[in-house]
C-alpha cells in the first residue's frame, strides 16, 4: 500500500503540474463569454447594420478553432435566421476563426513562419505519439529548401522519434517519397561486425540499388569522403566508430535526397571529420537538413534555424544555437555543463587495502603491444601508463588511432600480445563501451531494474566474468583440478576448489576466499566489509533509488522495457549498471555520444565531484577540458602523456571549492605535519574503523556512513 500511495501521489502531482502549465500557457489568448460576445457582435453589426441579441456560452464551453466546427456547429445553425442566408453565416464563421487564429499567432509567434521566403517543400499538420505518451500535439512541420534546422529538446522528448517517423513514412501528411525523398542517418552501422568489403557493403545497399547507383559511382563517393582504395577493400568490422559513422554519411551523400535527417552525426567523429561534415552540409544549397545533435559548436556552425519543442508544439527560431539561447535565456544549459536540471550522483568508491594515498598506482600497463588479427600495423606499440584514484585522464587521437583498443586492454576485454597489465587485486572497474548499447542489446525486453538484478545476481558483474582476462588458461584449469589438503579438527581432508570468491593482499603474497566443491559456503563478512563489497542490497527499491541518482526516472526504471527507452535513457541505464558495484575506476568511451546537454551536464558534475579515478575517450574538447588534467595522446600506436596546468572551470557556472576538490581528488598543497602514530596505535585505529564500518553495514537502510578521521 505505501508504494501504491506514493505512485498515486506522484501521478496526481504530475497532472496538477501539467494543468498549471497548460493554464499558464493559454492565459495570453484566453477567451471569455464577454470577449466572444463582443467579437461576434462586431462582425454581425458590420454585415447587418444593427445589433442583434446573441448567446455565446456554447462557443466558450467548446473552445475550438476548427473552421468546420465553428461554421457547421456553432455559427450557421444559430446565425442563419439572424443573417438571412447560410452564405453570410459561413463567412461569419471564417471571420471568427481568422480573428482567433491571429490572436493565437500573437501569443505564439514562433509556431508560424509568415516572414519566411524560399521554396517550401514540407508544410504538414500532425500529432506524434510513442506508445501511450503524446510527444507532439496538433503542431506543424514546415521545411524550406536549402535550410538547415537544428532540432532542440530535452532528452526523451521525441527528437529521434520524429526523425524516424519521417524516414519510415509514418508522419501524418508528410509528402510521399516520389515528391520529397528523405534519408535517415543514425547509428545503424554502429557495432556492425559485417565481414563484407566496405565498397561492396555500400554498393549492395537496397536503396542505392533502387536508385541505379553504380559501383564506380559508389567508389568515387567513398574516395571523396576519405575512404582510400585500400580502406574500401577492408571489411566493415575493421572500422572504428568514427569511420563507421562516416560510412553512413557517405551512403546518404549518394542518395541525393531532398531532406537529410541526421541523428547525432558527430558521434565518434574527430575534429577533422567534424570539419569535413560541416563543410559538406553548408555547401548544399538544394538539400534541406534536419539535425539532432548534442554538439553545441556543431549546431552553431551549421544551422540556420532552430526548431524547439515547446508545450508539445514545434516552435521556429531563425539563427543558430547561440542566437536561440539569446532569445530563450532559460535554455542556457545548451552552453554551460552544470547549468542543468539533471543531477547525477555517483556512489563513493569502496576501500582498497594498502592504498592509503590517492596518488598510489591502482593499475599499470607496462610495454604493451597489440595487433588485431590480419591487421598490417600495430594498434598499440610499446605502451606504458599508470592510473591512480586521483587520475582524470582524457584519451585523445584521430579516428582509428587506437583509443578504444587501449581501453579494451586496460579493462581486460583483450589481452596484449606483449607486455603486462597489473592492477590492484580488488580493483573494480566501471566500463561503458564506445557502442554503449551493446551492454543491453541482449536484454531489451527487461526493465532497467530487472537488468541490474540479472547482471549482479551472483554477487559479481556478469560482464566482467566474460572478459578475456577472466577466462581460465589450461594451466589455471589444471590447478583447479588439483586437490588441496586441509587440516580440520578431524584430521586431513582432501578438497577441490569449485570457485574463487575473492582475494586480498597478505604481506607480499595473496590470500584467497574459495568455495569448496560439494560444500556450503559462508560469506566472510569481515573480508567483504574490509574491501567495501557485499553491502549493496540487490532489491528493486534500492536499485530504483540508484537509477534516480543517475538521472533516470524511477517509474521508467521499474516499469518500462529497455527497448522503448530513448537513446539518452538507455545511456543512463548503462552508466547506472556500471556504477552499481561501487567501482574505484570509471572508464567512459565516448560518453558524450548519447547524452543530451542536460544529461551531459549532470554527468560532468558527477565526475568532477567523484572520488575515484576516471579515464575518458572523447572528441569533445569542452567536456574533457573541464574535467581532465592529464592527456594521453595516441598517434601511430604510441601514447604520449601530457599534464595540463589546470582544468577549464569556465565550462561550469560555479567554480569548484578548492578544499573540497583537494579532499576528493587527493591533490594537496602544503601538508600539515602530524604526529606519527605508533604501530599499536595504527592497529587500534584500524580496529575501531572496522567495527564502526560493520556496525554501519548492519544499521537501518539510509543511515549515513560515518566518516573516518585521522585523529579518532
Amino acid at each position: 500500500m505505501p508504494q501504491v500511495c506514493a505512485l498515486a501521489t506522484k501521478a496526481y502531482n504530475t497532472m496538477v503540474a501539467a494543468g498549471a502549465e497548460a493554464k499558464a500557457a493559454d492565459v495570453s489568448h484566453e477567451t471569455t463569454p464577454q470577449h466572444i460576445h463582443t467579437v461576434l457582435e462586431g462582425f454581425v453589426v458590420k454585415k447587418l447594420g444593427w445589433k442583434p441579441l446573441l448567446t455565446t456560452s456554447l462557443m466558450v464551453n467548446n473552445d475550438r478553432l476548427s473552421t468546420l466546427t465553428w461554421t457547421g456547429v456553432y455559427v450557421v445553425p444559430y446565425m442563419a435566421p439572424v443573417l438571412g442566408t447560410p452564405k453570410m453565416s459561413i463567412e461569419l464563421g471564417w471571420d471568427m476563426v481568422n480573428h482567433y487564429l491571429e490572436e493565437y499567432k500573437k501569443a505564439h509567434p514562433n509556431e508560424f513562419d509568415d516572414d519566411e521566403t524560399g521554396e517550401k517543400i514540407v508544410d504538414v499538420g500532425f500529432s506524434l505519439a510513442y506508445g501511450g505518451m503524446m510527444l507532439l500535439n496538433h503542431t506543424h512541420l514546415r521545411l524550406y529548401r536549402g535550410r538547415r534546422y537544428g532540432i532542440v529538446a530535452h532528452n526523451g522528448a521525441g527528437k529521434s522519434t520524429l526523425m524516424r517517423a519521417i524516414a519510415t513514412g509514418k508522419l501524418e501528411g508528410f509528402p510521399s517519397p516520389g515528391k520529397v525523398r528523405t534519408c535517415f542517418v543514425e547509428h545503424n552501422l554502429q557495432g556492425s561486425e559485417s565481414t563484407s568489403p566496405i565498397l561492396d557493403f555500400v554498393a549492395e545497399d537496397k536503396e542505392l540499388v533502387k536508385l541505379g547507383i553504380t559501383k564506380e559511382r559508389t567508389a568515387a563517393a567513398l574516395l571523396e569522403a576519405g575512404f582510400t582504395p585500400e580502406r574500401q577493400a577492408a571489411p566493415v568490422s575493421s572500422l572504428s566508430g568514427g569511420w563507421r559513422m562516416k560510412l553512413s554519411l557517405a551512403r546518404a551523400m549518394l542518395m541525393n535526397v531532398d531532406v537529410l535527417l541526421l541523428d547525432e552525426p558527430t558521434n565518434h567523429l574527430d575534429i577533422t571529420n567534424i570539419a569535413w561534415l560541416e563543410s559538406y552540409l553548408t555547401s548544399q544549397e538544394h538539400m534541406t537538413s534536419m539535425i539532432v545533435s548534442h554538439d553545441s559548436k556543431f549546431l552553431d556552425n551549421v544551422c540556420k534555424d532552430i526548431v524547439h519543442y515547446e508545450r508539445k508544439k514545434l516552435a521556429y527560431y531563425m539563427g543558430n544555437l547561440s542566437t536561440f539561447v539569446d532569445l530563450r535565456p532559460e535554455t542556457k544549459n545548451c552552453h554551460k555543463l552544470d547549468a542543468s536540471n539533471v543531477k547525477f550522483k555517483f556512489p563513493p568508491p569502496g576501500i582498497l587495502s594498502g592504498i592509503k594515498s590517492n596518488t598510489k598506482a591502482i593499475m599499470r600497463m607496462t610495454r604493451c603491444h597489440f595487433t588485431y588479427p590480419g591487421a598490417a600495423k600495430k594498434s598499440l606499440d610499446d605502451v606504458s601508463a599508470t592510473i591512480t584514484l586521483s587520475s582524470r585522464v582524457a584519451v585523445i587521437g584521430a579516428n582509428g588511432a587506437g583509443k578504444s583498443t587501449l581501453i579494451k586492454v586496460l579493462t581486460g576485454d583483450v589481452i596484449p600480445q606483449e607486455g603486462t597489465v597489473d592492477k590492484h587485486p580488488n580493483l573494480r572497474v566501471g566500463y561503458v563501451a564506445q557502442h554503449a548499447f551493446h551492454h543491453v542489446e541482449q536484454h531489451m525486453d527487461l526493465t532497467p531494474n530487472q537488468y541490474i538484478q540479472w547482471r549482479y545476481a551472483g554477487g559479481e558483474d556478469r560482464e566482467v566474468l566474460e572478459k578475456a582476462s577472466r577466462i581460465l588458461t589450461d594451466e589455471e584449469k589444471a590447478q583447479l583440478d588439483t586437490p588441496f589438503v586441509v587440516q580440520t579438527p578431524n584430521g586431513e581432508d582432501r578438497r577441490m576448489v569449485e570457485m574463487i570468491i575473492g582475494r586480498q593482499k597478505l604481506k607480499k603474497t595473496f590470500q584467497y576466499e574459495v568455495k569448496w566443491q560439494n560444500m556450503g559456503h559462508k560469506f566472510n563478512d569481515y573480508l567483504a566489509s574490509k574491501e567495501g563489497l557485499g553491502y549493496r542490497e540487490l532489491s528493486p527499491v534500492v536499485i530504483r533509488k540508484h537509477f534516480e541518482e543517475i538521472g533516470l526516472d524511477g517509474d521508467i526504471a521499474d516499469h518500462n522495457a529497455i527497448r522503448g527507452l530513448s537513446g539518452g535513457q538507455k545511456a543512463k541505464v548503462v552508466i547506472a549498471a556500471a556504477m552499481w558495484n561501487n567501482p574505484h575506476l570509471l572508464v567512459l568511451d565516448e560518453p558524450t555520444n548519447y547524452s543530451d546537454r542536460d544529461s551531459l551536464g549532470g554527468l560532468a558534475v558527477a565526475i568532477r565531484d567523484w572520488a575515484g579515478g576516471v579515464v575518458i575517450i572523447s572528441h569533445s574538447s569542452e567536456f574533457v577540458g573541464a574535467l581532465c588534467l592529464q592527456l594521453w595522446i595516441i598517434k601511430n600506436g604510441k601514447v604520449i602523456s601530457r599534464t595540463k596546468d589546470g582544468i577549464d572551470e569556465s565550462k561550469f557556472l560555479e567554480k569548484t571549492d578548492g578544499k573540497a576538490a583537494e579532499s576528493k581528488t587527493g591533490a594537496v598543497g602544503k601538508a600539515k605535519k602530524r604526529k606519527k602514530m605508533t604501530r599499536n596505535e595504527k592497529k587500534a585505529q584500524e580496529e575501531r574503523r572496522r567495527l564502526r564500518h560493520l556496525a554501519w553495514l548492519s544499521s537501518a537502510p539510509g543511515t549515513p556512513k560515518p566518516e573516518d578521521t585521522d585523529n579518532e
